[in-house]
């Protein structure tokens, strides 16, 4: 689930605008997964935007509200996530924690940084949703600790089949701020992509594991 149309498409119109997310059908960029994609997307760009970056946490912390009330902690997910993360929390006057991919091999041996109760209700901010895997170890590792997830927002999501199903069998309500079809629908408004390259975009999304860019 996404916002409403319009606050879909604004978020993809400033991700768009910073660099946030690039667009390049014909010269397409190469995943750590060694997919080959026509789409990169790095929202931590944002938080070096004062005015995209406050767009970005008063949208996502009014829809919070808006969608869970007011829960008792906010959780970013390492490391993309804890900005903006941290972000969205100040501005609900909320604590904060963010949680690492794995618990740490020294010290006190933490996944979870921060004070936690058990049986605090808990938002996950994340910043990009591809098939879902490391977003959904955070919410394990938070339901380890007793910590009732409510739910996960993201920046953007590519849309993919395989985190729809993930979620679903994690039993994680998602919602986004963008996603793959709007981006693609105000890349096109604007001219940024033709409609050569929207079909090019499409077909990928259909399959991006098994995408050949030639």
């Amino acid at each position: 689930m996404t916002l409403d149309k319009n606050s879909s498409k604004q978020t993809a119109k400033v991700l768009l605008q910073v660099n946030a997310i690039k667009l390049q059908p014909t010269d397409p960029f190469t995943w750590a997964s060694g997919w080959k994609s026509p789409i990169y997307c790095d929202n931590r760009i944002v938080l070096s935007f004062p005015i995209i970056r406050n767009y970005i946490r008063e949208q996502m912390a009014k829809f919070i509200e808006e969608e869970y009330g007011k829960p008792d902690v906010i959780a970013g997910v390492a490391t993309g996530a804890i900005g903006i993360g941290m972000l969205v929390a100040e501005y609900l006057g909320l604590p904060f924690i963010y949680v690492r991919p794995e618990a740490k091999k020294h010290g006190r041996q933490n996944q979870i940084e921060g004070f936690v109760k058990s049986g605090q209700n808990v938002v996950v901010i994340e910043d990009l949703i591809s098939t879902g895997k490391s977003s959904l170890a955070a919410v394990e590792a938070l339901r380890a600790a007793d910590l009732n997830v409510k739910g996960m927002v993201a920046i953007f999501s590519y849309g993919f089949d395989v985190a729809k199903d993930n979620f679903e069998t994690a039993n994680v309500k998602l919602n986004t701020m963008s996603n793959y079809e709007a981006l693609l629908e105000e890349a096109l408004e604007t001219n940024y992509i033709t409609k050569e390259q929207l079909d090019t975009l499409a077909i990928w999304n259909e399959n991006p594991s098994k995408w050949n860019a030639n």
